[in-house]
């Protein structure tokens, strides 16, 4: 189950975020989730950039998704999964990597459109990847080392740590402090900035930025605003109420940022609205695909809003396959696929391709060995960076020996990650334009790492 971290329900939580939104000529989606907006600044298409997270829920089986697929190697891994392992047949050759010593891999066949885009250099996939603050052993691990992340097996608290690259609670991510060093490329606009089609998600909160959240339809209302218990007059009565002008400083508050929601609200659905529609198919069973055709079109009207820099989250969950493995996670690795290869199609019909970078992300990776039907927690996984700026066709970061007893064996096969997920978040800000400079602002354990860039671009 996924924990919100991003909601202090304190008065002065609340009159604190209240005051810096009105400061800064916008406001946080708080009570009605929407949020307010002043006239768009002008922006050029070639100042455009966009990050979109796609959040896999549960913990991706990073040995179901990218394998070896040389004969010895395969089949090593194939006895070490037991249960759990899957055919040759079922997966897609990627032929050999040179960053990873010439090895073979391969895809899960039901990853075909991915693999797609890896054989046409839009996509990478970055190897070994997981939270921690510094570089660590194995024998760092067994002893407990600082770098080592808090309730590490815990889905709640990595995915916070995920996506804050900081601490378990964290209330801020790195996709919401990217926001705020570049939220000034969106001018009075910025309320914009961090947009989440999938809920409240710590990823997008910055210091000042706040998320704006949207569904897979569009802007999130509040339904009882035109109609109340069947009448329009009853909520227009309602609608009058919330959006009053009371004199104590707490319901003054709330009603200037519903005031400013509901403006931003109807802002939106009206550039939507009047936006040409996207050819490109998206699947309509496909929740995934929904929300990433929504961020598509979000992205169709960036210069309606005036908007220079944005990050969007979206996700889907059920990959916490300690059963049904076999069975059940192959029909999510399709979801993944058909809506990534969408998305991506519709960045090329807007002519965007250069300037989005989508990529995965998964509170960890899972055990190589079998529980019986499944595999349990574990810790580093393997994630997708696509977009045209990537330097696709490659597997970046260090693929590991897939086998017991390794040096980056924790036990059962759980992976001591060899990338930090600060390294990538600090990747991603490069292409992003976060200046060096600012980097450990935003990912404050950065400086640990000799590698701060991981070569992912163009």
């Amino acid at each position: 189950m996924k924990k919100s971290y991003t909601s202090d329900p304190s008065r002065r939580h609340f009159l604190k975020a209240a005051t810096q939104f009105s400061a800064m000529g916008a406001a946080a989606p708080i009570a009605l989730n929407l949020a307010g907006i002043q006239a768009a600044a002008a922006q050029t298409a070639d100042d455009y950039r966009a990050l979109v997270c796609v959040f896999l829920f549960g913990g991706n089986d990073q040995t179901s998704t990218l394998v070896p697929f040389d004969s010895a190697e395969f089949s090593a891994m194939a006895s070490a999964r037991g249960s759990i392992a899957r055919p040759a047949a079922d997966f897609i050759s990627l032929g050999n990597v040179a960053s990873q010593s010439n090895r073979s891999f391969a895809l899960a066949k039901e990853l075909s459109p991915l693999a797609d885009l890896y054989k046409q250099n839009r996509l990478s996939i970055l190897a070994n990847v997981g939270p921690m603050y510094t570089p660590l052993t194995k024998a760092n691990f067994e002893a407990s080392a600082p770098g080592v992340p808090p309730q590490l097996f815990s889905h709640n608290d990595q995915q916070s740590v995920w996506q804050s690259s900081g601490v378990e609670g964290s209330t801020v991510g790195w996709g919401g402090r990217f926001g705020d060093l570049l939220a000034s490329r969106n001018g009075s606009n910025s309320v914009f900035t961090s947009i989440s089609a999938n809920g409240t998600a710590v990823f997008l909160y910055g210091n000042t930025v706040q998320q704006f959240q949207i569904d897979s339809g569009g802007p999130a209302t509040v339904t009882s605003l035109d109609r109340l218990y069947g009448s329009t007059d009853a909520g227009a009565a309602l609608r009058e109420i919330i959006t009053a002008n009371p004199s104590p400083l707490f319901e003054s508050h709330l009603g200037e940022v519903t005031r400013r929601s509901l403006k931003a609200n109807q802002t939106l659905k009206d550039v939507l609205a009047a936006a040409a529609p996207l050819t490109t198919v998206f699947n309509e069973s496909n929740s995934l695909a929904k929300q990433l055709r929504m961020v598509a079109r979000l992205i169709a009207v960036r210069k309606s809003l005036g908007m220079g820099r944005q990050v969007f989250f979206v996700g889907m969950g059920g990959f916490d396959h300690h059963n049904s493995l076999v069975q059940e996670l192959p029909g999510l690795h399709t979801k993944v696929a058909e809506a990534m290869a969408s998305f991506y199609a519709a960045t090329a019909e807007l002519k965007v391709e250069n300037l989005v970078t989508t990529f995965t992300a998964s509170e960890f990776g899972r055990t190589l060995t079998s529980n019986g039907d499944g595999s349990d927690h574990g810790w580093g996984g393997h994630q997708f960076i696509m977009g045209g700026a990537v330097k696709g066709g490659t597997i970046v970061g260090s693929y590991p020996t897939v086998a017991l007893g390794t040096a980056e064996d924790l036990g059962r096969g759980r992976l001591l990650p060899t990338t930090s997920t600060s390294q990538l978040a600090a990747t991603l800000a490069t292409w992003f334009g976060v200046p060096a400079g600012s980097l450990v602002d935003a990912l404050p354990y950065i400086n640990n790492f000799d590698t701060k860039n991981l070569g992912l671009f163009i």
